[in-house]
């Protein structure tokens, strides 16, 4: 690959990140260090990603020593007080969240003088989602990736990871009332330093020379992480009490742990869809498009028999495979296997709202209850509108979303998991696609828990106020978060209690924890603004959902909130202007567009010289460069790996067959398979491919388990289970 590049002058010039972790809650601080090179004054304007669950609390800028702290206000209002500071030869800095999607934002940083530098100051909190292995994910998204119709209303400009004109550092402080296991990276850090003798707190930064190549992912993982807790957190002393940022706010966190008997059994039923991204965008993932074929390949052969299934794949246009679902058997196992070995990324741009309601508008089928799996990398313009739709079908489906490579937008992914019931996974770098798929496979076949609901226990002088939205599904060992406010006297030692009761196959069960009402020290107001972010997300939604009806009150609700917690929405914006300054900057102004690193791939397959064009637009001129990238040969295709060729062998009922594929596969002759052999040859073939699993497979069990399960009922099925099986 040989690039040819004519380069703007960029006035970012470094970012700095500091992480605060406190238990699964973190608190990011942002640096963006910005210096006018040129001789005309300068407006700079960065759009960036940031977490989708994100609540953006405080922006500042510092120009030489004098320091501007932003308000919150109407976004319309602020954008108008940023025009206007402009026109008057004012600085000024507005942060403002996209109409489409909550986790791209917009920073511009107006009438920087020549000569001039500028620290502007991001700060903001989320929550750590806690992964299949229990690790909790934090990820700094470094990459945006362009947003399929996004170009046009925001002028992204990205460019391949390598060319980003600015240094990036981050360092993490972690702390926990548990030790602190390991910390893991998909970039390389510096060793992991413990602070105390327990190993609660440490500090990890990352090492030097990280290149823009990909987002920032810590994994942290403490000992004993599945305990539920409850944080209390005092209210703003300066706050009207009553207010929810005058009263407290508690944070529960809950595990629910289900009887082994009932998740022994797994689900015989459903009707399992898949929804598979082969936009141009996919060829650049790191995990696909082979992975993806595997982790199919892996699904398919876990189905229980008597279930119904389609696939679906989307770019521009959408396909599946069946006109409607089928039965699970192996006719049309073979003929979905046969499909998907022929799969491309190779349909363009990404548009999953038509597949998504083509999907819903099949009937469902009478007692085999719909699983949604949506594979994607998130390249889309209308996050909010795929969320809205899968939320308006959230009664008659479930739906488990994964984000695919870098720079997926977490937005979408966890929003159609969060509305539709189901579970979000992320596969990044070298993450084995197949084990996180599976875990999810798993959510899906275990019963359904329904009848959910929350009970609170206070003293009488103390009312409770839920600001999160209602639990809508239950997975054993995964978070519940509940955040809620309380009004009223709390004593010194006065205690409560939450319960969450539900029935699960049938079976009535609840968890219940018992928490101190005294606040905690040193949380600051994260908790409440975590709080107010969750209810500032519920009414945006409930104000998509009135649009056209007769409601105009919810918006005002989410400014009036936002306003008042300092919580960014959607409908609100940070505005900063230096009116201290008395010196009125001359000249006319120039827009830069600065770079936003991304997976640099051409969007289409192409034989030939392929040329990709990004613009700076500028308000007095507009300046272009060109990336030439001439396509390498194509790489040998790595030997399969020999599990999957394992797995390929399996029927769909479960057994093996007595062949020499099969012997191939365990890496024996033909005849020495058959040494021994029963009459039944296929049980025997079943038996010996299990031996092979649990023999040399054991480190990916989560990837076979499933079909292992399906073979082992199989066996009993034939009364296997009683044979003698010869040395």
């Amino acid at each position: 690959m040989y690039n040819v590049i004519l380069f703007l002058l960029v006035p970012l010039k470094s970012i700095e990140v500091e992480l605060e972790v406190r238990d699964h809650v973190a608190t990011v601080v942002s640096t963006l260090n910005y210096e006018n090179k040129e001789d005309k004054p300068l407006e700079a304007v960065f759009v960036f990603p940031l977490p989708g669950d994100a609540a953006v609390c405080h922006f500042s800028a510092e120009i030489g020593k004098t320091q501007i702290v932003a308000e919150v206000k109407e976004k319309q209002k602020a954008r108008e007080e940023y025009d206007d500071a402009l026109s008057c030869g004012q600085q000024a800095f507005l942060l403002e969240e996209s109409d489409r999607s909550p986790d791209i934002f917009s920073l511009s940083v107006g009438s920087l003088p020549p000569g001039e530098s500028a620290s502007i100051r991001l700060e903001y909190v989320t929550e750590l989602a806690v992964q299949a292995d229990d690790g909790l994910r934090f990820c700094l998204p470094a990459v945006l990736n362009p947003r399929y119709q996004f170009t046009l209303c925001l002028h992204v400009t990205s460019v391949p990871a390598s060319l980003v004109p600015y240094s990036l550092s981050f360092s993490a402080r972690v702390s926990s009332p548990r030790p602190i296991s390991k910390v893991e990276s998909n970039c390389s850090l510096d060793p992991l330093q413990y602070l105390n003798t327990d190993q609660t707190q440490a500090t990890v930064k990352l090492a030097a020379g990280h290149k823009f190549d990909r987002d920032v992912e810590l994994l942290i993982y403490y000992k004993d992480a599945h305990q539920p807790t409850a944080v209390v957190e005092a209210g703003q002393a300066s706050a009207e009490p009553g207010s929810l940022m005058g009263d407290p706010v508690v944070m529960v966190s809950l595990y629910p742990e289900f009887p082994q008997s009932v998740m022994s059994s797994m689900a015989s039923c459903g009707e399992f869809v898949f929804l598979m991204d082969r936009s141009g965008s996919m060829v650049g993932s790191s995990s696909c498009p082979c992975s993806l074929k595997d982790t199919l390949l892996l699904l398919l052969k876990s189905l229980p028999m008597g279930c119904y299934f389609n696939i679906y794949s989307f770019g521009s246009g959408y396909e599946h495979i069946f006109p409607k679902s089928v039965e699970y058997s192996q006719q049309t196992m073979e003929e979905a296997l046969k499909t998907v070995e022929q799969m491309e990324a190779n349909l363009g741009g990404t548009e999953i709202l038509q597949p998504l309601k083509h999907i819903y508008s099949q009937p469902c089928i009478p007692n085999q209850p719909r699983q949604l799996f949506v594979f994607t990398d998130g390249e889309v313009g209308n996050t909010k509108e795929v969320i809205d739709l899968v939320k308006k079908n959230s009664d008659s489906h479930r739906c488990f979303s994964f984000g695919i490579g870098e720079g997926a937008s977490s937005a979408l992914i966890n929003g159609m998991a969060k509305e539709g019931g189901g579970h979000a996974q992320f596969i990044t770098g070298t993450d084995r696609m197949q084990a996180k798929v599976m875990q999810s496979l798993r959510f899906a076949l275990q019963p359904a828990v329904v009848d959910i609901s929350v009970t609170w226990d206070l003293p009488k002088e103390v009312s409770v106020t839920v600001l999160s939205p209602p639990i809508k599904t239950l997975f054993q060992g995964q978070r519940s978060l509940i955040y809620a406010q309380l009004t009223g006297q709390v004593g010194a030692v006065a205690e409560g209690c939450v319960t969450v009761k539900y029935s699960l196959a049938g079976h009535p069960s609840e968890n219940q924890l018992h928490f101190s009402l005294r606040p905690a020290e040193d949380t600051g107001l994260t908790v409440h603004r975590l709080g107010a972010r969750t209810l500032i997300r519920s009414l945006e939604m409930d104000e998509r959902e009135s649009r056209g009806q007769q409601d105009g009150g919810v918006k005002e609700k989410v400014v009036k909130l936002s306003v008042q917690s300092g919580v960014s929405s959607s409908f609100t914006a940070f505005i900063a202007v230096n009116k201290d300054n008395s010196e009125v900057i001359q000249g006319p102004l120039v827009r830069r567009n600065i770079p936003t690193p991304c997976e640099f791939i051409s969007k289409e397959k192409t034989k030939t010289l392929s040329i990709s064009v990004f613009s700076f637009s500028t308000i007095i001129r507009s300046s272009c460069y060109f990336i030439f990238v001439f396509p390498a040969a194509a790489p040998e295709q790595p030997p399969r790996d020999p599990l999957l060729h394992l797995v390929s062998l399996q029927e769909a009922s479960g057994c093996w067959l007595l062949d020499p594929a099969l012997a191939t596969a365990l890496g024996k002759t033909n005849k020495e398979v058959e040494t021994s052999k029963p009459e039944k040859v296929d049980l025997w073939a079943t038996i010996l491919a299990l031996l092979w699993l649990h023999a040399f497979k054991m480190d990916a069990k989560d990837e076979w388990e499933l079909l292992a399960m399906k073979a082992a009922s199989w066996l009993r099925a034939q009364n296997g289970s009683n044979m003698i099986i010869k040395e």
